[in-house]
Formats: structure tokens, C-alpha cells, sequence
């Protein structure tokens, strides 16, 4: 198959995949709005963006394009989507979290299923070379025990943030959603699950304060929580029989085996790619690609938990 990629946006997450599909020496096409930010994505990237928006190149220009990546800001995406879905592409990369409501996942799914489009949301940390390894490690110790995680947002910045308002009021799901799909990904999704919230903020009413605990499919106890009104930072830890597995940063792979109090970073490790490319994004995107969605969250698979992350959140 020739593979022929469509960007839509000139965000800095657009300029990041270019990098990568440009160092895999695919052809693509990048469409953007505004001259402004397209002018300062050519010069970042060298790269020509078509502007004047997707609904006006569609209308103007002949769709045979292989893939699309979605990458233009949350409140656009569930749009830019059907966009697309009905111009019938057959691979589609949405930036997270693919919509915000669910009856936008609803209309989602209903039109890649009719149109038998493969349609994934892009939770590049499923990708990290310190997930890759953390799961080779809880393979040889046959599996996860327990697991625990931490994502806490930094209110004082997010809150003076020039965002939409229905982005920040729904900010669990526009942004932590990157440490739960990862955590879930890693420990099994949950089989049952109680969750509390206290608290609120000016930007986001339903909660400040959250914690919850239950069983994943996979038959590993868990348990989670963040505090957006103090200290803290995004974290997973996982439990084997023999290691403690720490993911904070989690670009950063810690262990801590069994019988010691020493925590120390995992030393064969190849972060090169990480460190070249926005953490995950390489492989996310090669994996794309190259249609290897065996590590990929689709638009299925997050309307199925949509409701668990709306009662995790208080929305």
C-alpha cells in the first residue's frame, strides 16, 4: 500500500510528528488555518502548510490519503474528525482524548464502524522506551501484583492557561487521561472500581481532590490519587512478585527489588528515541504507520471507558 499521510494543524504537536515522518521518509500533506501559525511551523520544520483550513482543502482537493493525524487543539478534534471520517480515510490518529462528550464518542464510533475506518487516539506514553521495559520486566515475573498512581495537575499553571473554557472545565480528560490510559494499559483495565472527589476549582467545579481503588480484568488490586490544590506530580508504580517498577518521571524507568530499600534507575535502557522525538512519539507513530495497532487505544476502546473516566473525575 503507498502510504500517503495528512496532517491537519500546525500546533507544535503538528511539528512534532513532521520531524518524524519526515525522518521516516513518508510523503505527507500538512493543513493548517491561520497564516501565523503556519508560517511559524514552515520555519520551525521547513515545511509547506497548506492554510485556510481542512473543510476548505477538501472541498478544493481530491482525498487519497492513506492516513490522517489529527492534531489540532482538543476543542476542535471531535469536528476535524468527522471531517475526515467522512471523506472515508482508512487510518485516523486523533490527538488525545479524541472528544470531550459522549455523545461526540458515540458519533464517532457509529461512523468509523459504518466506514471501516481503523480510528485510534494518540497516547504517545504507551510508547516510552521505560514502558517498553517496564513490561519486559513484568513478563519474566509473570505479571502485575498490584499497582498504584499519582496524577496530580499543577493548578497554578493550568488556571491562567488561554484555553477554552469547556478544555480546562473537562481537564481529567483533556490531560491526565495521559497517566490513567497509561496505568490501565500497563495493570489491565478495571473490572470494578470506586472512586471519590472532594473539593473544586474556579476552572474545573467538579473536583480538586480525587482517590479511588479497585480490581483491574487482570486480577491486580489498585489504587489511585491526586490532589490538584497542593504538591505532587504524575507517577506509576507497578508491583511483581520480585520488583517494584516506578514510572516518575515517566519517561524514567526506576526498580526496586524485592528485600531492598534501594530505588535506582534501570541502566539498559536505549532513550534515544525519546530523546530525539517527543517521548513516544516515534514508535506511536511508526506503529501507525505501518498499521500496527496492537499497542493502540481506538476510539472504541475509549468510548468504552469514557463513563469510568467521567466517574473518576465527578464530570
Amino acid at each position: 500500500m503507498i502510504k500517503k499521510v495528512l496532517i491537519v494543524g500546525a500546533s507544535k504537536m503538528a511539528q512534532d510528528y513532521i520531524k518524524v515522518l519526515k525522518d521516516l521518509k513518508v510523503e505527507f500533506t500538512v493543513i493548517g488555518r491561520g497564516a501565523v501559525n503556519a508560517k511559524e511551523c514552515e520555519k520551525i520544520t521547513n515545511h509547506k502548510v497548506i492554510i485556510g483550513g481542512l473543510k476548505n482543502y477538501l472541498n478544493n482537493n481530491q482525498s487519497n490519503f492513506s492516513h490522517a493525524i489529527i492534531a489540532v487543539g482538543i476543542e476542535n478534534l471531535y469536528e476535524t474528525s468527522k471531517l475526515l471520517l467522512n471523506e472515508n480515510i482508512d487510518n485516523i490518529l486523533i490527538e488525545k482524548p479524541g472528544a470531550l462528550f459522549n455523545n461526540e464518542f458515540d458519533e464517532l464510533v457509529n461512523l468509523s464502524n459504518k466506514n471501516k475506518s481503523n480510528v485510534y487516539i494518540a497516547y504517545n506514553r504507551r510508547f516510552l522506551a521505560s514502558v517498553i521495559k517496564a513490561k519486559e520486566i513484568i513478563n519474566e515475573d509473570c505479571g502485575v501484583n498490584s499497582f498504584n498512581f499519582e496524577f496530580t495537575e499543577w493548578a497554578h499553571e493550568i488556571g491562567p492557561l488561554k484555553k477554552a473554557e469547556k478544555i480546562k472545565e473537562k481537564w481529567f480528560l483533556s490531560n491526565s487521561t495521559h497517566v490513567v490510559d497509561l496505568a490501565f494499559n500497563i495493570g489491565g483495565l478495571p473490572k470494578e472500581i470506586v472512586s471519590f472527589t472532594s473539593g473544586s476549582l474556579s476552572w474545573h467545579p467538579s473536583g480538586s481532590v480525587f482517590c479511588g481503588a479497585g480490581i483491574s480484568e487482570n486480577g491486580a488490586l489498585f489504587n489511585y490519587a491526586a490532589n490538584w490544590e497542593s504538591a505532587g506530580r504524575w507517577g506509576i508504580e507497578i508491583l511483581t512478585k520480585n520488583h517494584k517498577l516506578i514510572l516518575r518521571p515517566m519517561e524514567k524507568l526506576q526498580i526496586q527489588k524485592r528485600g531492598s530499600i534501594v530505588e535506582s534507575f534501570v541502566k539498559d535502557i536505549d532513550y534515544s528515541l525519546d530523546d530525539k522525538y517527543k517521548p513516544g512519539l516515534f514508535l506511536q507513530t511508526n506503529n501507525f504507520i505501518n498499521c500496527d495497532f496492537s499497542n493502540m487505544c481506538s476510539i472504541q476502546d475509549q468510548k468504552r471507558v469514557i463513563n469510568m473516566y467521567n466517574k473518576m473525575a465527578n464530570y
